[in-house]
């Protein structure tokens, strides 16, 4: 078999990022397996078509079973099935979350994962537009910039809710993440930068990097409890390849899970029910599923307030706040606001629009990921348990009831047309509940299900090594123990960056021992 130093299983946002480093060193050897396709979709590269990419043959389309708290509705849970993974099919937007989001997860017995711990991660990716400063860099791949011109609309948003008593905040990465401003995306050059437009293909032609799209890894290769290969299917043919050092396992909250549980890491009693041999029985695997919720709310509008030009997102303004009663550091409520018409399920309605969406930061809503089959192929079993808790129900009512309240004020007057979601017969807590409910969809943000940490539901240990294993870590959202204040991108790419790291001092301390034992 092919050996290499190091087998990569994934080339979305963590996946491009631990590639392009590892192979900085020429004498590295990397493989880096996507079971998606080249990035060349026209659609990818303009960032106001960012719609068109969902259900389309880059997105996995997967669905979540029947949500009981969701009137049994199957909830859409895209995945960038692409190089460049989600990245290369999300909004765009660049939030790395709250500093208390990281002192939790240290706090949670995760030492190196606070804040000031990883601050000097997120400067290192980054090539912000804006300049450098004490929050940001400017030396790294990945572009971050500025609408070039926010719509009036967005622009109305941002000025009310200053005006209603919010701070203003001109960088939700900077000193505060409270306030309303304008999103920061991954877009340069008016196109998006995906992990692999950053990371990766600048990389390509490195002789130490083997990167094969159309590659579906359907197991880890152990002997006894040490990873020595994988084993993946490319055009019809089953090929395994072995690794010198580690597998690094990046296909994200969904997949990273999948194939541990399909290679025999996870519980003992799942995996032999379904006929799968048992090499490390870990319970924690595949659970421990987080999620932000979102509500929108729709209006039509008397006139065009659509982007200025291709190069702008979806939302492109924000608001992060403190929701009635929340004590807590961060804020428990993201609110985004853009110009095109969010029309709800099944009505027909098109022309100009203009919408808001009430999105919970940490909702107490805990789900699942666990095998269909012990089939490569079948699609992962999926539970969200999104408004398993009344008080996150509550919470998204305060939401909409306050985007309502920014939406009726003069600053819309000439803009505004008929409340198409949740309708203006839609007054009452309870009714705006009952829509809630009806309506309430994913923000595309899953974390958790190989969640850090050393309790006994614990996948990885703070450095990333599946416990119970040897020379296998997982690198990706899905090590994240709690969810961020905010979207998960730009904190996955952190995480990547980190992990990078580890690896190569890993790596280095075994070549020092091994030397030492050589010396005597």
């Amino acid at each position: 078999m092919t050996q290499y130093d190091y087998i990569v299983i994934g080339a979305g946002s963590a996946g491009c990022v631990v590639a392009n480093r590892l192979t900085e060193d020429s004498k590295t050897t990397v493989l880096l397996l996507e079971a998606g396709n080249p990035d060349t979709k026209p659609e990818i590269q303009i960032p106001a078509e960012c719609l068109k990419l969902l259900g389309s043959e880059v997105d996995w389309g997967y669905f979540s079973e029947p949500e009981p708290y969701l009137n049994n509705r199957k909830i859409y849970c895209p995945r960038g099935k692409v190089l460049g993974g989600s990245s290369a099919i999300n909004f765009m937007l660049y939030i790395r979350g709250n500093p208390h989001d990281y002192d939790h997860w240290q706090a949670l017995g995760n030492p190196g994962w606070s804040y000031e711990d990883m601050l000097p991660y997120f400067k290192k990716s980054e090539h912000q537009q804006r300049g450098s400063d004490a929050y940001h860099g400017v030396k790294g791949e990945l572009s971050v910039t500025d609408l070039p011109a926010p719509a009036v609309m967005s622009q109305r948003f941002v000025e009310t809710a200053v005006a209603m008593g919010y701070d203003y905040n001109p960088d939700f990465n900077g000193s505060q993440q409270e306030g309303a401003g304008f999103y920061q995306f991954t877009i340069k050059d008016g196109k998006r930068h995906s992990a692999a437009a950053a990371f990766l293909l600048p990389i390509l032609q490195r002789p130490n990097l083997t990167t094969i799209t159309g590659a579906l890894v359907t197991r880890l290769l152990f002997e006894g409890t040490c990873t020595v290969g994988v084993e993946y299917l490319h055009e019809g043919t089953l090929h395994q390849v072995s690794v010198n050092q580690e597998v690094i396992v990046s296909a994200g909250a969904f997949d990273s899970p999948k194939l541990l549980l399909l290679s025999g890491i996870g519980d003992a009693k799942h995996l032999k029910a379904l006929g799968i041999p048992v090499v490390a029985d870990l319970p924690g695997v595949g659970q421990n599923l987080q999620d932000h919720v979102l509500v929108p709310i729709t209006y039509q509008s008397t006139q065009a307030v659509h982007p200025a030009s291709s190069s702008s997102g979806i939302g492109e303004a924000g608001l992060f706040l403190h929701s009635e009663h929340n004590l807590d550091v961060a804020p428990d409520l993201q609110c985004f606001a853009g110009p095109i018409l969010w029309a709800p399920p099944g009505s027909n309605r098109s022309g100009p629009g203009f919408f808001g969406v009430a999105s919970l930061t940490h909702p107490q809503n805990i789900g699942s990921v666990s095998l269909r089959s012990s089939e490569p192929k079948d699609t992962p079993m999926i539970r969200l348990n999104h408004l398993q808790s009344e008080t996150d129900v509550q919470t998204l009512v305060v939401g909409i009831k306050l985007l309502r309240q920014i939406f009726e004020t003069h600053a819309f007057d000439e803009f505004q047309g008929e409340e198409l979601a949740p309708g203006c017969d839609m007054q009452s807590d309870e009714a705006i509940a009952a829509y809630i409910r009806d309506a309430c969809d994913t923000m595309y943000h899953p974390v958790g299900t190989c969640k850090m940490g050393t309790d006994s539901m614990a996948v990885v240990d703070p450095e990333l090594r599946v416990h119970g294993v040897e020379g296998l870590r997982v690198v990706d959202a899905s090590i994240m123990p709690t969810l961020t204040t905010g979207n998960t991108n730009a904190p996955t790419i952190a995480i990547a960056e980190k992990a990078a790291d580890l690896i190569k001092i890993a790596r280095y301390v075994s070549k020092q021992r091994l030397l030492a034992i050589a010396r005597h």
